[in-house]
């Protein structure tokens, strides 16, 4: 059993769940389900985006639903942006703590998420990084095809730990998500990776947003973990996944599956089990 230091800290990702889904969910019920999930105790609730209506109609009410979201207690909000201007936009909103950004190690990918090269994306991420610097916000860089890709671009362990190091050392984002976007993963490269990169980045806070099939899901939370990964992204259910990827069954990290691990070793996750009862159910009304 793990104890005292050993705390994780729980990214909850309705965002991502949604976006992909094609039949409008009403402003009122997400904003009734983000408000269950902040009295849950997350570290972070992953709420919404600032990108164009056309490639993500689902959340163009993201600006509503923030100005209507109740009291944050200890749960700090995040928002993802695909450019300067969808930077411009988050920076506007005192709720938003966190900007997340999508970088991805994968040409082929960087262009069809985010429309964009990737130098043409490094030039991006000094854009709102610097904005988030001038306006008291965080920037956190998911690495998007972090475990592989589908496309034949060139993938090794290797460029996964240049591309932190550079990212870190040229922007000063302490803040790196490994993103599964796929699916790609096994426990042994998940292990493999962050036991690699963490004791060469100690100022970074390396996360895990990993997607996966639910039955994978305890196997990789077990080997991030192990691998000292102490930062994790889930969905609840394992709602949604990546519109802009290859395989529609990947969806995202179950949350209770994260949380039963977690309370099985013993290791603190700052969650209220009856807060996160209640917002599994209200989940229902929101993916039918």
């Amino acid at each position: 059993m793990k104890t005292g230091t050993d705390r994780v800290f729980i990214t909850e990702c309705p965002r991502d769940a949604m976006q992909g889904i094609h039949d409008w969910i009403p402003t009122d019920l997400k904003v009734t389900y983000l408000n269950q999930l902040l009295q849950c105790g997350f570290d972070r609730l992953d709420c919404g985006s600032f990108v164009s209506p056309k490639a993500i109609p689902q959340l163009k009410d993201t600006k509503e639903v923030l100005d209507r979201l109740d009291d944050k207690g200890t749960t700090k909000l995040l928002t993802i942006v695909a450019n300067e201007r969808g930077a411009e936009e988050a920076v506007q909103f005192d709720q938003i703590d966190f900007l997340g950004y999508p970088f991805s190690i994968s040409e082929t990918f960087q262009q069809r998420n985010t429309n964009a090269s990737i130098e043409e994306s490094l030039k991006r991420v000094e854009v709102i990084q610097n904005l988030c610097v001038n306006s008291g916000k965080s920037l956190v860089l998911y690495l998007s095809m972090g475990f592989g890709n589908p496309y034949g671009d060139e993938w090794n362990a290797e460029l996964v730990m240049n591309w932190s190091k550079r990212l870190y050392d040229t922007f000063s984002v302490n803040e790196l998500a490994l993103s599964d976007t796929i699916g790609a993963a096994t426990p042994v490269l998940v292990e493999q990776l962050f036991s690699a990169i963490i004791p060469e980045l100690p100022q970074v806070k390396l996360g895990a947003h990993l997607h996966t099939l639910p039955q994978n899901a305890q196997a990789l939370v077990k080997a991030a973990y192990d691998g000292g990964c102490r930062y994790f992204d889930g969905a609840i259910k394992g709602y949604g996944g990546c519109p802009m990827a290859a395989d529609d069954l990947t969806g995202n990290m179950p949350t209770e599956q994260m949380l039963d691990y977690f309370n099985q070793q013993g290791i603190e996750t700052g969650i209220s089990k009856p807060a996160f009862d209640r917002a599994i159910t209200g989940s229902s009304a929101v993916f039918l």
